[in-house]
Formats: C-alpha cells, sequence, structure tokens
C-alpha cells in the first residue's frame, strides 16, 4: 500500500503496475445529501425512507456514484495523485451501500503506456470485505512536476 507523494502527486515514471492505493469514507446522511444537491439526484431510494421501504431495497440506499466517486478521490489526490485526469471510467455495481457503511475505495495500477502517458487503473469499493463495485480507469500522467512558483 502506497502513501500520498509528498508532491501531491506520483509523475508517469514513478508509477510501476502492482501499486495500491486506497482511502476509507463513511457514508453518512450528510453527505447523501450534499451529493443529491451536487448531481441534481433526489430519486426517492436515496432520499425518502417511507418510500424506499417500499422497494426491493427494503430501505435508503446511496447514490451509486457517491460511492464510485470515492475512487475519484483516490485518483486525484493519492495515486496517481494531483495532476491525473480521467480519460475514461467503467464500473459495475454488486451491492447497494446504506447510511452508516464505511467504503473503502482501492485503486491498483493494471498498466501504463508510457508512450500515451496513459495509466490503467482497476478500480474496487467494498463494505467490509464485500465487493459493491468494480470497474477500470483510464488517466492521463504527468511525466513531469510543475516547477514551484518563484514568490
Amino acid at each position: 500500500m502506497i502513501e500520498r507523494h509528498p508532491s501531491g502527486g506520483y509523475i508517469l515514471e514513478e508509477l510501476s503496475v502492482g501499486m495500491v492505493a486506497e482511502k476509507q469514507v463513511p457514508v453518512t446522511e450528510e453527505r447523501i445529501g450534499l451529493f443529491a444537491e451536487a448531481s441534481d439526484d433526489f430519486n426517492p431510494v436515496h432520499m425518502d425512507e417511507a418510500f424506499a421501504s417500499k422497494t426491493a431495497y427494503r430501505g435508503r440506499i446511496a447514490h451509486g456514484l457517491l460511492s464510485a466517486s470515492f475512487g475519484s478521490a483516490v485518483v486525484g489526490t493519492i495515486l496517481p495523485g494531483a495532476g491525473s485526469i480521467y480519460l475514461s471510467q467503467t464500473l459495475a455495481f454488486h451491492k447497494p451501500v446504506r447510511i452508516g457503511d464505511i467504503v473503502t475505495a482501492r485503486v491498483t495500477v493494471a498498466a501504463i503506456d508510457p508512450e500515451s502517458a496513459r495509466v490503467t487503473l482497476r478500480c474496487e469499493g467494498l463494505v467490509g470485505d464485500e465487493p459493491i463495485m468494480d470497474g477500470e480507469a483510464v488517466v492521463r500522467v504527468p511525466r513531469r512536476r510543475k516547477p514551484a512558483s518563484r514568490a
């Protein structure tokens, strides 16, 4: 498991296949509300317990893309980190996430293309040991660090 790079992000030449980073994020009522506001997705299965209790889920569930966004936090802040740009993402959702769950977002470097400075990442979301989603992301990674600005 790797830690955040002191510069804020890994450059292409510092990455190797198999590097792994993760972040644990609690799913709260407040996060669901803020995500609904940001996405304009007020589906009652996420927002209304009375409605959600009558669905196949038997209660409220978090937005799937809320959980997926935790993987984006790993990509943008840890691995590869600052300067990386999402080019594509695939996702498959396996289980619902509920208020009170702690999602572990795990990102693993699966492939590196030095020619294009593109990196393929395996992305996983887990609650405990149970996979709740997985997929693959392709990101562009800087080849060199931005020089420090002179004050």
